[in-house]
């Protein structure tokens, strides 16, 4: 069993006892949580497909911690004009662990 869940703008694959990278959440480390934002929830059997949500289906998972991504480095050049820009980002991210699927 698996579903499709939608937090900040982009869509994950929550399987049971997996664990999900997300963009950061202001929850605290060891909250269980509800993703409600679902919209496809697929068992052995049968698929349901939302539009665009699937009703009365949740996500319920574990904040496990929160991280920083890898550093990327953006670098602006234009050689005729002496012209150098560097800056660096590292995104934060939320560890969560899916503890199960519930479609009522």
């Amino acid at each position: 069993m698996y579903a499709i869940v939608e937090s900040g703008g982009k869509q994950y694959k929550a399987v049971p006892g997996a664990t999900v990278e997300v963009d950061r959440l202001q929850i605290e480390a060891g909250t269980q949580i509800d993703l409600d934002q679902v919209l496809l929830v697929a068992d052995d059997e049968e698929i349901k497909v939302g539009t665009p949500l699937v009703k009365n289906a949740a996500v319920k998972a574990t904040v496990v911690e929160h991280f920083k991504g890898k550093k990327i480095l953006v670098f602006k050049y234009i050689p005729a004009e002496r012209y150098r820009r560097k800056r660096g980002h590292r995104q934060q991210y939320t560890r969560l662990h899916i503890d199960e699927i519930s479609v009522k």
